[in-house]
């Protein structure tokens, strides 16, 4: 290990890793081969956590220009693997959310885009917290396989154009090994390095555009607009600096999207939704999202000629075959797929009921999320085990009209006692009352 005024022989000899920290907390700019570096010596093992803990926090406090966060974005983007999507025709989308509960968007937006003919290679995680993974998900469908050679994904890719995989363990080490620190030094909830976290994860995965869905609201990464418009802003800045077209749609995650949040029971109204049955605000968002896409790969001119081919991708039915493509090409059994009783079902169901007729003012999705973990679909640790049956259904959102003894959401449990403390929870995140309210707006801006 490396005291205060260690160098890294690798590097320039006038270059100190307490120079950087002081150069930074002084409010001074860093130059791209300074945190070059930082990032090569933390990786490397020649950088202690200690002085990596002390520049992060001077990051938190003072804060990085446009330049900086692309440089080092950058250098976490080559500390590890980078996916080479070269040999795939055409312009290559992907897509990224902020996370949220009952956010299923990728299980319908990827077969979508990739039905209209553009290719879509999603690495995904699994979910930590009261954020579903897409991962989790997926492993709701007997035998579907996340871990794939990479030789298996790239021919998935040139036969169906549509592969979802775990991300590969040496994708941006730089991101996971500075995440686990900064979740233990208090230095989240800073927009440069949350940016630089997403944007080294898309950037390594092979990209040439990226599409971001940036949430806002209780149950998101960030609570209020401001400050998921200013993450939006800094990433489409990134992807811009490193030379990747990039759009952020800001979005509403107040109350939970769609209606579904566990993990086999978002896979069933994915499913649905790929069958143009699924609820309204899933549908609009996939549209919005996939329509980003398609004009960013050069498929349509605009959002508006993307969102009419994808409508008719869904009345077809072409989204909801690529969808069984998808789950045949990894392994998965399509007959839970296509009979959708066979995938994965909770032993209870118990009611969740109005207390008085009135108007659904609010369900604060962070509640919902809670509740839903606690019932086993989701990890307070990476090693616990999720129970992939079991969740929440929300049968009446914000605007809604109800009436005393309605079911306002339905809770799907293992265990009688999780069951009804989740019941209580659930009651809980409902607020309702005497005068009619609005919906509120799912899209609140984008970002290009």
């Amino acid at each position: 290990m490396l005291g205060d005024s260690a160098q890294i022989n690798c590097c320039p000899k006038t270059m100190r890793v307490l120079d950087i920290i002081a150069t930074k907390r002084d409010g001074k700019e860093l130059s791209k081969s300074e945190i070059e570096f930082l990032i090569k010596g933390y990786v490397g093992g020649d950088i202690p956590d200690y002085q990596m803990a002390a520049f992060l926090m001077a990051t938190y406090i003072r804060g990085m220009s446009r330049q900086e966060t692309a440089a080092l974005t950058m250098a976490m983007a080559k500390s590890g693997d980078q996916l080479d999507l070269s040999t795939i025709p055409g312009r290559k989308v992907d897509k990224h959310s902020t996370g949220g509960v009952g956010d299923k968007t990728t299980l319908v937006v990827g077969p979508l885009v990739a039905a209209a003919g553009v290719p879509v290679a999603k690495m995904s995680g699994r979910g930590l917290g009261h954020s579903g993974g897409t991962i989790d998900k997926l492993e709701s469908i007997p035998g579907f396989r996340v871990e794939l050679t990479e030789t298996e994904f790239f021919s998935n890719l040139r036969q169906i154009g549509l592969v979802i995989s775990g991300q590969t363990g040496n994708l941006a080490p730089a991101d996971k090994k500075i995440y686990a620190l900064r979740d233990v030094t208090a230095t989240v909830a800073s927009i440069p390095l949350i940016a630089s976290s997403v944007m080294s994860k898309k950037i390594a995965a092979g990209a040439d555009a990226i599409v971001l869905d940036v949430k806002c609201g209780s149950g998101a990464f960030m609570p209020d607009l401001k400050s998921a418009q200013l993450l939006a802003q800094a990433m489409v800045d990134i992807g811009t600096s490193v030379g990747r077209q990039t759009v952020a749609v800001v979005t509403n995650m107040d109350q939970p999207l769609g209606m579904a949040v566990g993990n086999a029971l978002e896979v069933k109204e994915a499913i649905l939704t790929l069958q143009n049955q699924g609820p309204e605000d899933l549908t609009i968002l996939a549209l919005t999202l996939g329509a980003h896409m398609l004009t960013l790969a050069g498929r349509t001119s605009s959002t508006e000629e993307g969102e009419q081919i994808l409508r008719e991708l869904l009345a077809t039915g072409a989204a909801w075959n690529k969808f069984r493509e998808l789950v045949i090409a990894q392994g998965g059994d399509v007959k839970t797929v296509e009979q959708l009783e066979l995938l994965p079902q909770s032993q209870f169901k118990l009611p969740v009921l109005a207390p008085k007729d009135g108007y659904v003012a609010q369900v604060r999705a962070d509640k919902i999320g809670r509740a839903s973990m606690s019932l086993g679909a989701g990890r307070e640790k990476k090693e616990d085990v999720i129970d992939l049956a079991v969740g929440i259904m929300v049968n009446h959102k914000v605007g809604d009209k109800v009436r005393q003894g309605d079911l306002l959401a339905e809770v799907h449990a293992n265990d009688t006692a999780r069951g009804r403390a989740a019941v209580t929870e659930v009651l809980e995140a409902y607020t309702i009352v005497s005068e009619p309210v609005i919906s509120p707006a799912l899209v609140y801006q984008v970002i290009e």
